[in-house]
């Protein structure tokens, strides 16, 4: 974590299930340290982090970032993914709508 250099987003989070891996003190301090917020999914429950396991699914197979030569360089290419992802990707799950349509859609019913 040391390698972000303090380029955290106020509001990062840091989600992951509760394995002891993640609720070992030592690495809560670290997350805390980098600047995340932790958040985990409740005990036994695998669909709290079921949407984001299938964005992060579908960013690792979309998106181009081993390329990247810089942080600014994989930020500016997520930031593009997540526009394209809410605004131009069609998902079975939404009605074959983008989550931006769903979402208006879900607003205007």
């Amino acid at each position: 974590m040391v390698r972000l250099d303090g380029n955290v987003h106020p509001e990062a989070l840091f989600h992951s299930d509760q394995g002891m891996h993640y609720t070992h003190p030592n690495i809560r301090l670290l997350v805390r340290e980098a600047g995340f917020q932790q958040s985990m999914s409740r005990k036994g429950n695998c669909w709290d982090n079921a949407s984001m396991e299938t964005f992060f699914s579908h960013m690792k197979d979309e998106l181009d970032y081993k390329s990247c030569a810089s942080l600014d360089e994989l930020r500016a290419r997520v930031d593009e993914y997540m526009e394209y992802y809410n605004s131009g990707r069609y998902q079975w799950t939404l009605k074959n709508m983008t989550p931006d349509e769903f979402r208006s859609h879900l607003l205007t019913a």
